[in-house]
């Protein structure tokens, strides 16, 4: 013959859920005179807000334009120029460390090998160019914030 179970006594398993309820506790289990009660309570949903996208710089405060300098010779002709610096990934290139700042570098600055010429923020990391050689910046030949590709031709020292 299978066992009785007692009555449930709905006023213990209230006292046990408020009890519950005005604490810290996920579960509560209580077992008496052969009567086991066990109330837990419901994870709280979980919201994940979507992270703001940061821009790298305000939209409103453009660094001071440099016009690149204007090529005479094709692009084609430029990565093949023994003083071309490459762009070492795909992204976008500025000319200045931030908004309103000075650029690095202008048409006719002497540069240091290792110096910052420019930056290319590529998923959302800048990465300073580095220039290859000391000479002189003869050409500039991308704008500020313009979209670069890999290999692509950003400026030449001579």
């Amino acid at each position: 013959m299978k066992p009785s179970n007692p009555p449930i006594d709905t006023a213990i398993v209230k006292e046990i859920a408020d009890l519950l309820s005005g604490s810290d506790l996920t579960e509560i289990e209580v077992e008496h005179e052969g009567l086991r009660i066990r109330v837990v309570r419901a994870p709280a949903p979980v919201t994940i807000a979507q992270a703001p996208y940061a821009a790298p710089y305000p939209a409103g405060a453009p660094v001071a334009a440099v016009a690149p300098a204007v090529a005479a010779e094709a692009p084609a002709d430029l990565s093949k120029h023994p003083g071309v610096v490459a762009s070492p990934m795909v992204g976008t290139a500025y000319l200045a460390a931030e908004p309103g700042a000075p650029p690095f570098i202008e048409v006719g600055a002497s540069v240091r090998e290792g110096q910052t010429v420019l930056i290319v923020e590529a998923m959302k990391t800048m990465n300073a160019i580095p220039a290859p050689r000391s000479g002189t910046v003869t050409r500039i030949l991308v704008g500020n914030a313009q979209p670069v590709e890999y290999g692509e031709p950003l400026l030449i020292i001579e």
